[in-house]
């Protein structure tokens, strides 16, 4: 079965800023089947949408075996927040099977400000951005309301389903700031009343301790509006000008559907960095601290979409890190969301990490002085981190040597053992 019209697909080719379209979606018997457009082949600066899966060429791409779409197409999808938005808007209150509406339409009735270069049109010639803005306030609040089940106002509905095409579990919304010189394109993050663990006060902990270890991290801010936290993440796929540029998701890099993300592994990925990427050993040496620092600040959540890459047709380069935030942890032991040694090792452990060196392209030595160094920045910069983003006194104890710093992870690890 197929749906009765299609989608065009638009695109901002690196270094535009204006869209062209690029070709189509349709969906056939569960799937959904990609398309170039004849005029986009044409181009002289036409780029493929994804490395190897959707090479530029004529007729319908089917996704490969095991995947519903092709991955790229996949990432600009809204995640379970915005899905459960689009579909209380479509569909009412009392809607709360995301299945009941396909990916083409969640597609459709996503925002245009989705997170990379690609959008989703009814027209193969006339671009029109689905675009709705609140305050900051009124979003905070419309989130609330989601989460507790009540009614929305038409005009907080659409602002909040136009900017819920950034993925992500937890309430959210794009916002731009004009305040300054320039515009600022932002992704916002709320907390909500029903929130038994400080979430936006620990991800800004986790990614201000992140960048003082040396990771490339997007720029955060930590604030509040409507008596909710709420956490300014700057967008890095929007490098100004009206420009945007491409993502790809380590799960799309990986081959993998939303079921199988517990099998994505950061061994792979080195496959894929030694392969495409810009620098694959300076790569792999940045990738290696973003593993150190995820188990020193007990970043357990670490799964595929929680890496990306930018882009540009014929390169891969790793985009900055998000998404960085110390999970609930009252435990010892503990293990990451992605497997980063040899033979499943994903050991919540600082000597694990050195023994898994090789895989990275680092020698022990090496890796230890990371580790070392990672682990002096954490253990004597934390108490200012806190004061200089206002975190509160309950949150300082709340995270330090449970989350952030967990004895565990400074144990001495058996080589022997395997996940």
């Amino acid at each position: 079965m197929t749906t009765s019209e299609p989608s065009f697909v638009w695109i901002w080719l690196p270094g535009a800023s204006e869209p062209v379209v690029c070709g189509r979606i349709d969906a056939v018997v569960g799937e959904v089947r990609f398309t170039y457009a004849k005029s986009y082949r044409n181009r002289s600066d036409a780029i493929a949408l994804q490395p190897d899966d959707l090479p530029l060429r004529s007729g319908s791409q089917r996704p490969p075996i095991g995947l519903d779409a092709h991955g790229v197409i996949r990432d600009a999808a809204p995640d379970s927040w915005g899905m459960r938005v689009i579909l209380r808007r479509l569909h009412g209150e009392r809607a709360t099977d995301p299945g009941e509406l396909d990916l083409v339409t969640y597609l459709r009735e996503s925002g245009s400000n989705r997170i990379g270069a690609l959008d989703f049109q009814d027209s193969p010639t006339d671009y029109r951005p689905r675009d709705s803005h609140g305050t900051l306030a009124e979003l905070v609040v419309a989130g609330q309301s989601i989460a507790n089940g009540q009614p929305l106002s038409k005009e907080l509905f659409d602002a909040l389903a136009y900017g819920t095409a950034v993925g992500g579990a937890r309430p959210k919304a794009v916002l731009v700031d004009t305040s300054g010189d320039a515009p600022r394109e932002l992704i916002a993050k709320f907390s909500v009343s029903t929130d038994v663990y400080p979430w936006m006060e620990a991800e800004a902990v986790g990614m201000e301790l992140a960048r003082r270890c040396g990771v490339d991290v997007a720029r955060t801010e930590l604030t509040s509006a409507a008596g909710r936290d709420v956490l300014l993440v700057e967008r890095f796929d929007r490098p100004g000008d009206r420009q945007r540029r491409s993502v790809l998701s380590s799960l799309t890099l990986l081959g993998l559907n939303e079921l199988a993300v517990q099998h994505g592994s950061y061994v792979e990925l080195t496959d894929v960095i030694k392969r495409c990427f810009d620098d694959p050993t300076g790569t792999m040496h940045e990738l290696f601290r973003r593993i150190v620092v995820n188990v020193l600040v007990g970043n357990t959540d670490d799964h595929p979409r929680n890496h990306a890459a930018f882009w540009d047709g014929e390169h891969l380069a790793l985009t900055p890190a998000y998404d960085i935030c110390p999970q609930p942890r009252d435990t010892g032991e503990s293990t990451q969301g992605m497997k980063f040694g040899v033979d499943g090792l994903n050991a919540s452990n600082l000597e694990a990490c050195i023994s898994a060196a090789a895989v990275y392209r680092l020698d022990p030595a090496s890796a230890r002085a990371i580790v070392d160094e990672c682990s002096a920045v954490v253990h004597d910069s934390y108490d200012e981190v806190c004061r200089t983003l206002g975190v509160s006194d309950a949150t300082h104890s709340l995270l330090w040597s449970k989350a952030i710093a967990n004895p565990s992870v400074f144990y001495p690890f058996d080589s022997g053992n395997r996940a």
